[in-house]
């Protein structure tokens, strides 16, 4: 277990609405429009902030503050640390928009990504990092190096690099993690996944499609689940040599209504969907025998490609899910859709 700009105002008018702020004085976010907007919420850990627009490498701030010679070829530095009051605590909106070619080389440090540490209360969401290169020691991801508030409605792509405690969103999480994904190739020695390496809290709704690569407790969404895991699944491949897992490679929490497809390759406690299920819970999981290559599991149900594709075989154990008529159609009312007899199961946020 682990360790573990300045606000506008809004303008007051007879003929306007007033918007409320997080402090309910009427404050409004500040708006991000270029990488100095964006490096300036560290001088405000606290803020409300929302991104404007896409950031890439032609953006203003770019070669100083996130490229490969920006600080000495370390990179960006990321916003939040352990340190007292010094971790981010506020709120940032994305709106959807991609934050692209964000690069971090610092192997020695932990706390790696765009945001080092999330505050319990703060939130980060609507945010998707495109094409992101991070490297960091312990608790290194690409949205957040370590999680103890709220991410969500997020994802990550690139690759991410460290020793302990690596995910392609969130290295370390101890918050919350819900509906979003990553994909990428992620790479670790010792607790990584797909899309949180530990998960001490809560992910839901939310899947990985990359690549994992790592030594011991290695799994596609998970590296090691010691808190809870729901509605979500993974689809991309995985090696390592020991606690190997299609989803997680260990599992000490709750793993309940999940599934995994992609490769699975190693040494020792290797399964199809959990590696090792030591002293958890698994309930109506399944993975892919054909796909996975493996016919065994600490945990969950094996089925063939042909079983996940069929609705049948998850309505009656619990989960919340409907057939819909293509896989360019959606019906939010469910959690899962899936088209019937052609698809596995997938979540109803994802766009088409």
């Amino acid at each position: 277990m682990r360790r573990h700009r300045l606000l506008g105002f809004g303008v007051l008018l007879a003929v306007m609405p007033f918007v409320v702020g997080m402090a309910g004085c009427g404050m409004m976010p500040a708006e991000i429009r270029d990488w100095h907007d964006l490096s300036g919420v560290r001088d405000d850990l606290r803020g409300s902030y929302v991104l404007m627009n896409d950031l890439d490498s032609t953006t203003a701030g770019y070669e100083e503050l996130a490229s490969r010679t920006a600080n000495e070829g370390q990179g960006w530095q990321p916003i939040g640390s352990t340190d007292v009051n010094n971790a981010f605590a506020g709120i940032l909106d994305g709106q959807g928009h991609e934050i692209h070619d964000l690069f971090i080389d610092r192997p020695d440090e932990s706390d790696v990504a765009l945001f080092g540490v999330v505050e319990t209360a703060a939130v980060v969401e609507n945010v998707h990092l495109i094409n992101g290169s991070v490297t960091g020691y312990e608790a290194a991801g690409g949205v957040a190096g370590y999680n103890r508030g709220t991410v969500r409605n997020s994802s990550a792509s690139g690759n991410v690099t460290g020793d302990l405690g690596v995910g392609g969103l969130v290295g370390t999480n101890g918050g919350t993690v819900s509906s979003s994904y990553a994909g990428g190739v992620v790479t670790g020695r010792d607790g990584v996944g797909g899309l949180v390496g530990n998960n001490e809290g809560t992910v839901s709704s939310s899947y990985s499609t990359g690549t994992v690569n790592g030594s011991d407790i290695v799994g596609n969404l998970l590296g090691l689940n010691d808190g809870t895991a729901s509605n979500s699944y993974a689809r991309g491949v995985v090696n390592g040599s020991n606690f190997v897992g299609g989803l997680a490679g260990r599992n000490e929490g709750t793993v309940s209504r999940c599934y995994s497809t992609g490769g699975v390759t190693g040494h020792g406690y290797v399964g199809g969907l959990v590696g090792q299920n030591l002293y958890g819970v698994v309930s109506n999981s399944f993975w892919d025998t054909q796909t996975s290559g493996q016919g065994s599991s600490d945990g969950g149900t094996g089925r063939t490609t042909a079983e996940l594709q069929a609705i049948a075989n998850f309505s009656g154990v619990g989960w919340q899910i409907i057939a819909v008529i293509d896989s360019g159609t959606r019906n939010g009312d469910y959690v899962w859709n899936i088209v019937d007899y052609e698809t596995y199961p997938f979540l109803s946020w994802q766009s088409t």
